[in-house]
């Protein structure tokens, strides 16, 4: 895309470790963190939500500002596609997966179950569904990827 060519960083199979933080090292995300807010940032976004709950716990921990977590497309996909096939209750563990992040310290959830978990939630708590009452908070539609739909 644009930004790859401008960067000179197009992935080639795949790669894009020219312009992404190395996974195993999480006091490289903290500078980066602290380095942004340093910088002006009003909040942070951390991605892909899942396999970084230990980074946005530690965010919490250390920094005060916003922490949105983007549960991006691919994990979107895993958990639709198991849900189909019958291998999971998706909604039980769309539900697990958003709380779990609400958890870590995320204080926005972006995700592409919103439609879904909004649903949910309204049929479990009715109209009393509040970002107090809501174990998940903040949740915001984004477009699937890949021609997955929500429902």
């Amino acid at each position: 895309g644009p930004f790859r060519d401008a960067a000179d960083s197009t992935p080639e199979f795949g790669d894009r470790r020219s312009h992404q933080m190395d996974p195993a090292n999480v006091r490289e995300a903290y500078l980066e963190i602290a380095a942004d807010i340093d910088e002006g940032a009003d909040a942070i976004i951390v991605k892909p939500a899942m396999p970084y709950l230990d980074v946005i716990a530690g965010a919490r921990e250390r920094f005060d500002v916003p922490i949105a977590a983007y549960n991006v497309s691919g994990e979107y996909a895993m958990v639709r596609a198991a849900g189909r096939a019958g291998w999971i209750d998706e909604r039980r563990v769309t539900m697990e997966l958003l709380t779990s992040i609400r958890r870590a310290g995320a204080s926005q959830i972006i995700t592409y179950h919103a439609k879904s978990a909004a649903g949910w939630l309204r049929e479990e708590y009715g109209a009393t569904l509040t970002a107090r009452s809501s174990p998940v908070v903040g949740v915001s539609q984004g477009t699937p990827a890949g021609g997955v739909q929500s429902d």
